[in-house]
């Protein structure tokens, strides 16, 4: 019997995902949240660093596989999404920050999450 995602989706980041995180871009997924009235989302954000903001004023961007993460875990009132005020009766729910992508994917493993599951921000309905 076939599993519901090919087995890379569940351990490895899909190659242009991987290719986003590298360069310093966040990737954002879903996730359940503790009540019907309000939505969650976790997203992994790149550190940056001195050589990144060189590249930038040089007009390119830089990758780096070695970089350093942060991951959050905010729960959002639903109805408050759509507006300005995104953050009235927001909670950071859990927060981790990871020396590597071996470290992320712990964490991610940790969480109950796939790699795959991530999207680029402005696929999702994640306020930030």
């Amino acid at each position: 019997m076939d599993s519901p995602d090919p087995p890379h989706d569940r351990f490895d980041w899909p190659a242009d995902k991987l290719n986003a995180l590298r360069l310093g871009r966040r990737l954002v997924t879903e996730v359940p949240a503790s009540r019907p009235d309000r939505r969650a989302f976790v997203d992994v954000t790149p550190a940056g660093s001195p050589a990144d903001q060189r590249a930038r004023d040089e007009g390119w961007v830089r990758g780096d596989p070695g970089r350093r993460f942060r991951l959050e875990h905010r729960e959002y009132d639903g109805a408050c999404l759509d507006g300005f005020d995104h953050d009235i009766g927001a909670v950071l729910v859990a927060s981790a920050e990871v020396a590597d992508e071996t470290g992320l994917l712990a964490v991610l493993t940790a969480w109950g999450l796939r790699p795959g599951a991530f999207a680029y921000p402005w696929e999702t309905d994640d306020p930030r």
